[in-house]
């Protein structure tokens, strides 16, 4: 990451700067700015692990999808009620043992911002969710890449 998207302290001021990149040309820089603000945010949501965290920044990288392709601030409404009744890690389970897949993923490889889907926080952290979930999270993945 670009040493002066490191030091941007709020998500605020990260969609400015990658607004102002974005004019210039500089969609990589405004791509980073993207992610730090994704990573901020779920910092800012009080994570208790590094998992939880992770799992945070697919929500949030899921809702700069969401924004991007509605042109206006949008939230996952759903998603969020979810992780009230069920807390960060049992959202993601309850998520990606649905039968249809979760929704955005494209979306999110079409920003590069695919490391934040839900099936790679379940990959990277297995031992916190189910056989189950992780099976549909690998099945997904090689689905996904081999497409």
């Amino acid at each position: 990451m670009d040493d002066k998207v490191k030091k941007i302290i709020t998500p605020e001021k990260c969609e400015i700067f990658a607004k102002n990149c974005i004019e210039r040309g500089r969609e990589d820089l405004a791509l980073q700015a993207k992610e730090r603000a994704v990573q901020l945010r779920a910092e800012g949501y009080g994570a208790e692990t590094q998992a939880e965290r992770e799992a945070l920044e697919a929500v949030y990288a899921y809702e700069e999808v969401l924004s991007t392709k509605n042109g206006k601030k949008t939230r996952a409404g759903r998603t969020w009620q979810m992780i009230s009744r069920h807390g960060i890690i049992g959202a993601v389970e309850r998520a990606v043992n649905r039968p249809t897949e979760t929704q955005g993923y494209t979306s999110l490889v079409e920003m590069g911002l695919e490391d934040y889907a839900f099936e790679n926080v379940i990959l990277r952290y297995p031992d916190l969710f189910s056989e189950q979930a992780v099976s549909i999270s690998r099945e997904r993945m090689e689905h996904w890449q081999n497409s």
